[in-house]
């Protein structure tokens, strides 16, 4: 990764995605988490505070080492012990059947390879695991839509490697057939950015 990715990326992505309607939604994601848990694009750490109080211990996943500085501090504040390890999502080196709960917030736009990190997630929880997730992705509407696709190469760019018009609901249902999803526009955000699946996949 070069200086962009590494040094000013995880400070724009840390004030973006510090945004209380954010801080909000991912409060309602990780109220019911329990038992061994992965977080997959851990980032600068901006789900920790929401964790309930009886989560002592996650697993998370980042492959971006420029995140780990930021994401120190918050650890450090948190009663959570964090096993931190700078891998990306496509090709995990968990065993099978591993974890209970995967998290995934604002990820799932952002990795190259997304239907492979699907199925890792998939392969890495136990049976009747969940995967809980909240993402921005391709709007309803065809007119947002249509600039979702033209803005996305601009956005990945500027955004390494966000893309703006990923069908998530899509996406996760050609792994898991229980899902559960709530589709909207975020208040305050353009919708083109702003609109959310926020859901549930068990296996």
């Amino acid at each position: 990764m070069g200086f962009y990715s590494n040094f000013i990326i995880p400070y724009c992505i840390d004030w973006a995605m510090s945004d209380p309607v954010l801080a909000e939604y991912r409060q309602q994601l990780l109220a019911d988490v329990s038992g061994e848990i992965l977080e997959i694009g851990f980032g600068t750490g901006l789900n920790l505070p929401h964790y309930p109080d009886r989560v002592e211990k996650i697993t998370t996943v980042d492959p971006n080492p420029g995140m780990n500085k930021i994401s120190r501090s918050r650890i450090a504040d948190s009663k959570i012990t964090v096993d931190r390890r700078v891998l990306n999502g496509e090709n995990l080196p968990m065993e099978d059947e591993s974890f209970d709960t995967i998290v995934s917030t604002w990820t799932l736009c952002s990795i190259p390879d997304v239907n492979s990190a699907i199925a890792e997630i998939y392969r890495l929880l136990k049976p009747g695991g969940k995967f809980l997730f909240i993402e921005h992705g391709a709007s309803k509407d065809d007119g947002v839509r249509v600039w979702q696709n033209r803005l996305t190469p601009i956005q990945k760019v500027i955004a390494d490697g966000c893309h703006l018009n990923r069908n998530i609901q899509n996406l996760v249902a050609q792994k898991f057939s229980e899902l559960t999803i709530e589709e909207f526009y975020a208040p305050k955000f353009p919708k083109i950015v702003g609109y959310m699946y926020k859901g549930v996949a068990q296996k």
